[in-house]
């Protein structure tokens, strides 16, 4: 994997920012397709609600237009969904546990558990995405800087080519700390979550941008 290929919507930097503040609409250059779409984590107890993301309005519209296109092309759709500690907002079977966007069950659409920040951890996403033929996967949800960041970073160690939107993830405002910062915007931690990612990863401005296609399998066996 190297820097993006010239001509695409691909942003690396301030650029990202600058580029990505008209919202889900105006179309940017061509981005290639992914035969993989990874929801992390949205479920309630983030995304409704007083204690939602303050973005996650547009997180939940971005992401729902993702998975519209994903499905529609015949993509695989895994849906991430955490389970957290007993006592947690997202502990099991509980009303912020519960995945907030509708799943279509099916061989191309799953939902996959998790305890960990890393989605490749402990399940079996590596193992669905091996078997699907999928090479790019784009990724959206919540928390940037956590389960976003961690699955998007094992998708890259394993060679996945990994498409982020900017406009598709969010998370929470980091809390002032004495000596150290004053608040920090959520706006700003996601950012932040998005370069410290590296090279590798493709952050595309615009998840309207983003398009989708079978994998390999499905279009041979189609």
């Amino acid at each position: 994997m190297g820097d993006a290929d010239p001509g695409t919507s691909t942003l690396r930097g301030a650029e990202a920012v600058a580029d990505g503040g008209g919202g889900d609409g105006g179309a940017g250059a061509p981005v290639r397709p992914v035969e993989a779409l990874v929801l992390v984590d949205i479920q309630s107890a983030f995304v409704a609600g007083e204690d939602a993301v303050p973005d996650a309005a547009r997180v939940l519209d971005r992401s729902r237009g993702l998975l519209a296109r994903a499905r529609a092309a015949g993509a695989l759709v895994v849906h991430l969904q955490n389970d957290g500690e007993p006592g947690a907002v997202d502990a099991p079977h509980t009303p912020g546990w519960e995945l907030h966007l509708p799943v279509a069950p099916g061989p191309r659409e799953i939902v996959v558990r998790k305890t960990q920040d890393d989605g490749f951890e402990g399940t079996a996403l590596g193992e669905l995405l091996e078997a699907a033929d999928v090479a790019g996967l784009a990724i959206c949800g919540v928390l940037s800087e956590m389960c976003v960041s961690a699955t998007a970073r094992t998708a890259l160690a394993r060679d996945y080519r990994v498409v982020l939107p900017h406009d598709a993830h969010a998370t929470y405002d980091i809390p002032a700390a004495p000596g150290i910062s004053g608040v920090v915007p959520a706006a700003m931690s996601s950012r932040a979550a998005e370069w410290a990612l590296g090279d590798e990863v493709e952050i595309v401005a615009r998840a309207a941008d983003i398009t989708f296609t079978a994998p390999a399998h499905a279009r041979r066996s189609g």
